[in-house]
């Protein structure tokens, strides 16, 4: 299995303008200037993708929808024919080569014309979302099977609109995050409560939101402060967004709690929305539980950010690498494989026991080009082994497993300057040559073996 945003053809045959290409555009925000205009060129190159996926031998592919394609307003009054004739292909390519595609509707690229009016902060977002899902279930729900409405709220949400170092590049801190994560869950339920009266019967398929975490540990094992800043910090990033949706319908206690606390202390009500009863409940409203998982931390209590209000002093909670784990490329990403399992494990035991999917795990590289990228090739062999052992051994119900990512390709905030590609890509080719790394070749094998039914 693996997966890949596409990229490029950022206003090619009638595409909206979305939130990335805005941001991309103001300039500052991106690493070297870059941008996603072309990127790997997946819009035009698409057939050279579908050779790279048949390569590996994958039985999954998880791909994203452009909404600003598809709608260039945002709301279904103007079809674009042209991003429909697109991902049809896409999709009918991916069958014919008996390969499933698991489809997400959203990936960070909010249309600029829904932007302008509010975005994810306007409580209206959430519906238009219901309808452009709906469309979406409606013209290839007969073909796609696995659904991801919303990949990585969390991240929409405080790098967008607390950091402001994602699109849309709002720095709103303590306030703007929570309303955001709150009208993306909104938006999921009503788009799984949609597919679920109105084509489950028919397509048979399955619909989840795919939620981001790392593994988190307490610094001192033995430590009162730690493990409570470790339980506070799990259910400010993974509860967030799980709690709701697999175990109470609400946010975790423990976070509500502790965003009041700090309301109060500034003497103004609590900044966590609450969910209406007259509208689509949130929980039970995921068919598997999507995981991206990256890296892990050890936490200890501490890291606010003095009197101001922001999701540091809400959190109270600092992390620390374990300088025993290897650093992959980006100083954030520790590379420790055991943390995956620990996780499914963890989600095994607090959210019901749900069929699980990886929906995202990789390796980044920077610097000089290696192809002979050793410990990438490592890394895969190192954490699928995990996922099987949490499989077998620890009863984890772990359905698929999807690498990040098929090609090297704009990683966002980073532009080009990290790859996580088993397949190289020369962004200095116009024609996007894409070249198969030795991880590359060692992941084709991994599923060549489990395929066969090896072990």
């Amino acid at each position: 299995m693996n997966f890949c945003v596409h990229g490029g053809g950022w206003q090619a045959d009638g595409k909206g303008v979305s939130i990335w290409d805005t941001f991309t555009h103001e300039g500052g925000r991106v690493f070297g200037e870059q941008n996603g205009d072309e990127a790997c060129r997946s819009y035009e190159l698409w057939d050279e993708d579908l050779k790279c996926i048949q390569t590996l031998g994958l039985t999954h592919y998880r791909l994203s929808l452009s909404w600003a394609r598809l709608l260039p307003d945002g709301n279904t009054r103007h079809v674009n024919q042209k991003g429909v004739e697109y991902y049809n292909k896409v999709i009918d390519d991916l069958l014919a080569c008996n390969v499933s595609p698991m489809v997400t509707l959203y990936h960070f690229d909010l249309p600029q014309a829904l932007q302008d009016q509010g975005g994810w902060k306007s409580a209206g977002t959430a519906t238009l979302f219901d309808s452009y899902a709906k469309f979406c279930f409606h013209t290839f729900g007969d073909r796609v099977k696995l659904w991801i409405t919303i990949n990585e709220p969390y991240v929409c949400a405080k790098l967008g609109h607390e950091d402001g170092i994602h699109a849309p590049g709002l720095k709103e801190p303590g306030t703007a995050a929570y309303l955001v994560g709150h009208n993306m869950l909104r938006a999921h339920a009503m788009a799984w409560h949609s597919y679920d009266s109105l084509y489950r019967a028919q397509q048979e398929g399955a619909v989840s939101l795919a939620i981001n975490s790392d593994w988190l540990e307490p610094l001192n094992a033995g430590c009162t402060e730690d493990i409570a800043a470790t339980e506070r910090l799990l259910a400010f990033t993974l509860g967030w967004f799980a709690w709701p949706v697999f175990v109470t319908g609400d946010y975790p206690e423990v976070m509500r709690s502790a965003i009041d606390a700090q309301s109060e202390k500034s003497g103004c009500s609590s900044r966590l929305p609450s969910f209406s009863k007259d509208e689509p409940a949130i929980l039970g409203t995921a068919d598997f539980f999507a995981l991206n998982y990256y890296t892990s931390r050890k936490m200890k209590q501490g890291g606010g950010c003095g009197e101001k209000l922001c999701m540091k002093s809400d959190r109270d909670a600092g992390d620390v690498l374990d300088p025993s784990w290897p650093i992959c490329g980006v100083s954030w990403l520790a590379v420790v494989p055991q943390g995956l399992r620990k996780l499914l494990k963890y989600i095994k035991n607090n959210f019901n026991n749900p069929a699980v999917y990886v929906t995202e795990n990789g390796f980044s590289q920077v610097g000089p080009l290696q192809t002979e990228d050793v410990q990438r090739a490592e890394f895969y062999k190192d954490t699928i082994a995990e996922v099987a052992k949490a499989l077998q051994e620890d009863g984890v119900n772990v359905r698929g497993y999807f690498a990040w990512s098929l090609l090297d390709n704009f990683e966002w905030a980073d532009g080009f300057s990290v790859r996580f590609g088993l397949f190289h890509v020369d962004f200095a080719d116009a024609k996007r040559k894409r070249t198969l790394y030795q991880s590359g070749r060692e992941y084709a094998k991994i599923i060549s073996k489990n395929r066969c039914g090896q072990s």
